[in-house]
């Protein structure tokens, strides 16, 4: 039996403050009826329990301030936190408003994140190392110089890319702002699917299968960490994206960031 691929997520930890209202607030509008809940969320903290519940062994590294709700959720996915520093300030917050469509909008206040260093990083040898860009980029710089196998979810855009990942993620507005790139890129389009690129050519196109959308937090963290895991699986390009599809729709179909990710056996199920 094979054993199964290990990952490391170096990245933001945050918590969600999801207001849930019938539509989205036209600027100086006020929206009332809303409720609101609070989530463990942070794109890296995310991919690092979607790999987990994907089957992958994942560890998760980053800054999580004083408030515990991110770390518990981490450990009871097993996701292995040895590599998390703890910072005396606050933890990354996100507020994030959805509407009854699943549209939402999200203002990200990084606390604990922005303060990760370098020599925070400590990945030790997993298969693949992912990142997104809501940490320093000296941060990414040290998780990827030890990879193996490098993915780079650049979201949120900030540039043009100064580093060269085996794997970019990209929606169309990020692809416009990173520019052109060699290499494996995975383009996704929403409800219109992915697309995989290699040096620009396209090699796989997947669409997801039909849900209803209820909240899109965390989908594309979902879709990464099934892209990364099916590709260290072994699994053939077409395959992996079909995976990548399926688990981004599944989160899209439920609530909450963390809350929404598949498992293993659930993404099993809708692609059969």
């Amino acid at each position: 039996m094979r054993e199964p691929p290990t990952v490391t997520v170096v990245g933001s930890a945050n918590v969600d403050l999801v207001a849930r209202c019938e539509r989205l607030p036209r600027p100086g509008e006020t929206v009332t009826d809303a409720s609101l809940e609070r989530v463990p969320g942070g794109k890296g903290a995310n991919q690092a329990v979607a790999a987990a519940r994907l089957g992958a062994r994942a560890r998760f590294v980053g800054r999580i301030g004083t408030d515990d709700l991110v770390l518990r959720s981490l450990q009871q996915e097993g996701v292995d936190t040895s590599g998390v520093v703890r910072d005396p300030g606050e933890s990354g917050t996100a507020v994030i408003i959805v509407d009854d469509g699943g549209e939402n909008v999200i203002v990200v206040a990084p606390g604990a994140n922005s303060r990760l260093q370098p020599e925070d990083v400590v990945v030790g040898d997993p298969d693949a190392v992912m990142c997104q860009q809501e940490i320093p980029l000296a941060a990414i710089r040290a998780a990827a110089e030890g990879a193996r196998y490098f993915c780079l979810n650049a979201a949120p855009a900030r540039g043009p890319l100064t580093l060269e990942p085996d794997l970019l993620v990209v929606n169309s507005y990020e692809q416009e702002v990173v520019g052109e790139v060699s290499g494996l890129v995975a383009l996704t389009l929403g409800a219109d699917g992915a697309v995989l690129l290699r040096d620009g050519r396209e090699i796989a196109r997947a669409a997801p299968p039909p849900v209803r959308a209820v909240d899109g937090t965390a989908a594309g963290d979902a879709f990464c960490a099934a892209l990364v895991v099916s590709i260290l699986e072994e699994r053939e390009p077409g395959e992996a994206l079909r995976r990548a599809c399926a688990a981004g729709a599944l989160a899209v179909s439920r609530a909450g960031a963390q809350p929404s990710l598949p498992t293993a056996a659930e993404l099993e199920a809708v692609l059969a």
